[in-house]
């Protein structure tokens, strides 16, 4: 057997260890220093016969370790041949783990330099030494890597006469900039500045080999502006070699630019380029539809519902065709997944809003109606818009066009949703009990039907969305401007009370169902207690209790928390939270808790400030009066139309449930719900033959294993900012620091609907079990559909997230239950049973001492009362 390598002979890579192999590698395509290598076996040869099990005869034999006399003999041969007029030498390790693409051992392990040839056996075998160090054994405990370290290969170099010497790395490993390569560099040897004893000229270049920046440390540079660009250039000919980022040492010899060592930039990965295109990710609203984690499933279909709809609403809305298909990306990058959590792409969104008129005014109410904390800064808005001068004429010959649609869509709009509701009625109109038995291309089918009627064709809500983002945000401002509303709130009590919204059904049918169950003391008590079958068995002996309780579940059995995920199970899956809230309403007595509030048509008293601000101004009456019965019906039709896409989701979720059971059955899945771990490109594929993987159950299993890591980690901010690729997700940046309370006493949010309450209030994470006691203020990070069921009990209502339009928000201004919303960090500022004032009208709110310090707190509040 060879123990000692040269370049000529045959290579086995794997023995080389990291740095010779990659010398080894890069062959004749760099100039790189005579060398040898002394493989890990010659250490074993090397070694006397021990019990190598016991660490301390391996380390005292390591004490007595030298060259068996053959491999002596050999690594002498070799040095004659590499160095025939005795020059010096460099020893380095190559530990088969060193400098590789996680771990470096960087000042491990040992090296040596200027080494004479009739020393250069002895410094091998401390190279040898050194890969068994207490510095070894620390660095790998350390960094989680197999105990027992392996004896290093050992690089045999001729000593290049350096007149400068430094590093280089092919992107800068301090910014991420991946464009830009750093040179440094040294008098004579580099081994002072890779040891940090000596400082060096340095030098940015870009990928043009252009000298960004110079930093030098004596009056003239140390090297010519072509040997940065060569050294630059060679650190990026490395790179494309070994396919990622390298940090090189070289050394300049009679003029020649040696490569003597190259290495990955392990820390890189983690960093983001920060020239890399910019994206703003925002889940202020959205998280009240997909909070916490998503599965793909749910994702996959989200996305291209998104892209689907948003492509129609600029067609609905004008926008020229050429355009649309320009603005391709954007459509399909509306929605992100990071960390398995669902967030607005907002430049996208910004960017379809630019295509219409008005992008200045506009803007802010969409921020609005999304709930976004932050307004664009003025560069990244510049950069949304930027066109040519050329596309600025073309887009204005447009406007009038766009103009056009506006006026003719808002015309039309209620002719659009009452077609919208016939073109879904039929659309749904399948009994769900059919899709038990359908096949699988048959569901496949019945989607597609689903999607060609309604997905791609939901003109209805995107232009009443769009009008009601419109009218709420000039109403606002009128209110301000006109009606002297300083509070900025009166637009709240102008579009309370509207009635017809069928958001505050619910709530109302619970309050009706706890009115029916309250003579029957025994079955509220079941409700309030007792398991499933007991309660369905007993109800079923109240007719009249009965009746409503399925008709609740036939209208409203979708409407569920986190609704619009798939893989939530709806309220026709898991009735128990809805009967535990009609039980505590039934033993409370009902809608107790809206007793204690002020008996005010907060309605009438805000038009009736509108009547005074408008008496010598009939023109802005007029105008004013106009917007409000817009702004009144486009938000109730928003609020409308919402549950009817909580019907569709749910015929999509019942048609995937059902797939789950098919692809169990053939074997694809090893449980039913694994489909919600596959996207629904694979899913449809897997059944109309185009899908390009079929090991289907494995791969559920690798993303759920993924997503459980997700679950693990910290979620991302509200809101921050990725610059070019974003997976992976290592690192992200908030956009802006998070909101911090104004005081240890008080917090500032979004008032909604008007009203001062004094109450505790009850914190509440995980809805599926909670009981809220009736009388408290309920405190939440979101709210959904889903949490209407605790609506009725609330004596007010704080929640973390949320805009003027989310449906906590509605629901609240519907029902006239004082609201807040966008109050950060309260579910963290507030426990359970704290005394708080919120004003629903300022929007803030302000802890309080009880009033009645020595009584409990169901006490208390039945004081209150």
């Amino acid at each position: 057997m060879k123990y000692v390598i040269r370049p000529n002979d045959s290579i086995d890579l794997t023995q080389f260890g990291g740095k010779a192999s990659a010398l080894a590698a890069l062959g004749q395509n760099v100039l790189i220093p005579d060398w040898i290598v002394v493989l890990p076996a010659a250490f074993a040869a090397s070694l006397t016969a021990i019990d190598r099990s016991s660490h301390t005869d391996f380390m005292a034999a390591l004490e007595q370790v030298k060259l068996r006399d053959s491999i002596a003999a050999e690594l002498a041969e070799a040095l004659a041949a590499l160095c025939p007029e005795g020059e010096l030498l460099a020893v380095r390790s190559s530990a088969l783990d060193e400098d590789g693409v996680t771990h470096s051992f960087a000042g491990q392990l040992e090296s040596f330099l200027s080494v004479p040839v009739d020393q250069v056996a002895e410094k091998v075998v401390e190279v040898w030494r050194s890969g068994f160090s207490d510095r070894i054994f620390a660095y790998r405990k350390e960094h989680q890597l197999n105990a027992l370290p392996q004896p290093p290969a050992v690089l045999i170099q001729r000593m290049v006469k350096a007149e400068f010497a430094g590093v280089a790395f092919s992107a800068n490993p301090i910014t991420g900039q991946r464009s830009v390569a750093i040179v440094s560099a040294v008098r004579g040897l580099g081994d002072a500045l890779v040891s940090g004893a000596a400082d060096a000229d340095t030098y940015e270049v870009d990928r043009a080999g252009k000298i960004l920046t110079r930093q030098i440390l004596e009056a003239e540079p140390l090297l010519s502006d072509e040997q940065i660009k060569s050294i630059a250039a060679l650190a990026r000919q490395t790179a494309q070699f070994f396919h990622r980022p390298q940090d090189i040492e070289w050394a300049i010899e009679d003029h020649q630019v040696y490569l003597l060592q190259s290495r990955p930039i392990t820390a890189l990965a983690q960093l983001p380029d920060p020239d890399g295109r910019l994206n703003l990710w925002d889940n202020s609203n959205i998280a009240e539809s997909y909070g916490g984690i998503t599965t793909p499933l749910t994702f996959s279909f989200a996305r291209r519902a998104y892209e689907a709809v948003y492509r129609q609403f600029c067609r609905l809305m004008g926008v020229p065709e050429k355009t649309i298909a320009q603005q391709d990306t954007t459509f399909r990058q509306m929605l992100g997944l990071l960390r398995g959590r669902i967030y607005y792409n907002l430049l996208s969104w910004y960017r379809v809003l630019a295509l219409l008129p008005g992008f200045t005014v506009n803007r802010r109410f969409m921020e609005q109606m999304m709930g976004v904390k932050e307004e664009l800064s003025a560069e990244v808005a510049a950069e949304v818009v930027t066109a040519s001068l050329g596309d600025k004429l073309q887009d204005s010959l447009h406007l009038a066009q766009t103009l056009i649609g506006l006026v003719k869509n808002n015309l039309t709009l209620p002719h659009q949703i009452r077609e919208f509701y016939q073109r879904l009625d039929r659309a749904l109109a399948l009994p769900l009990s059919d899709l038990a038995d359908m096949r699988s291309d048959e569901l496949a089918h019945y989607y597609h039907d689903l999607e060609r009627q309604l997905l791609t064709r939901w003109d209805a809500p995107l232009v009443n969305d769009f009008f009601a983002m419109i009218f709420y945000g000039v109403l606002r401002k009128l209110t301000v401007k006109w009606c002297d509303d300083q509070d900025g709130t009166l637009q709240n009590d102008l579009i309370s009370g509207e009635g017809g919204m069928i958001s505050a059904e619910p709530a109302q049918r619970m309050i009706q169902m706890a009115e029916t169950i309250a003579p029957y003391p025994k079955t509220i008590a079941l409700l309030c207690e007792g398991l499933l079958p007991q309660i369905q068995s007993d109800i079923a002996k109240i007719p009249e209790f009965y009746a409503q309780y399925q008709a609740y579940l036939e209208k409203f059995g979708d409407r569920c928390l986190e609704e619009l995920k798939l893989e939530s199970a709806t309220l026709q899956d898991e009735p128990l939270l809805l009967l535990r809230s009609i039980g505590q309403l039934a033993r409370s007595g009902g809608a107790g808790a809206r007793g204690q509030r002020a008996e005010v048509n907060l309605r009438q008293q805000a038009e009736e400030k509108v009547r005074q601000s408008f008496k010598s101004y009939p023109l802005r009456r007029f105008l004013f009066g106009w917007v409000l019965q817009n702004a009144r019906a486009r938000v109730r039709d928003r609020e409308n139309l919402r549950f009817e896409r909580t019907r569709v989701f749910g015929r999509v979720r019942r048609i995937m449930v059902e797939l789950g059971k098919r692809f169990y059955a053939a074997d694809l899945l090893k449980h039913p719900r694994d489909i919600f771990y596959l996207e629904l490109d694979e899913i449809l594929g897997t059944i109309d033959g185009t899908a390009t993987c079929i090991k289907l159950s494995e791969l559920a299993a690798i993303r759920q294993a993924e997503f459980e890591t997700y679950r693990q980690l910290p979620a991302p901010p509200d809101r921050f900012s990725t610059h070019g690729a974003v997976h992976p997700l290592a690192e992200v940046i908030p956009d802006k620091l998070q909101i911090s309370p104004t005081s240890d006493q008080s917090l500032q949010g979004i008032g909604c609907c008007p009203g001062i309450v004094r109450a505790p209030v009850q914190v509440i994470t995980d809805p599926k079990n909670a009981v809220l006691q009736q009388g408290c203020i309920l405190v939440a990070e979101r709210t959904d559909p889903g949490w209407i069921m605790l609506f009725p009990a609330a004596a007010g209502l704080l929640v973390e997230r949320g805009s003027l339009l989310s449906h906590s928000a509605i629901v609240s201004r519907e029902m006239g239950i004082p609201a807040i919303v966008s109050i950060s960090g309260v579910t963290q500022w507030l426990q359970d049973g704290d005394w708080v004032e919120m004003n629903g009208s300022t929007g803030i709110v302000q802890r309080i001492e009880p009033p009645f310090s020595d009584a409990s707190q169901a006490d208390q509040i039945a004081q209150l009362r």
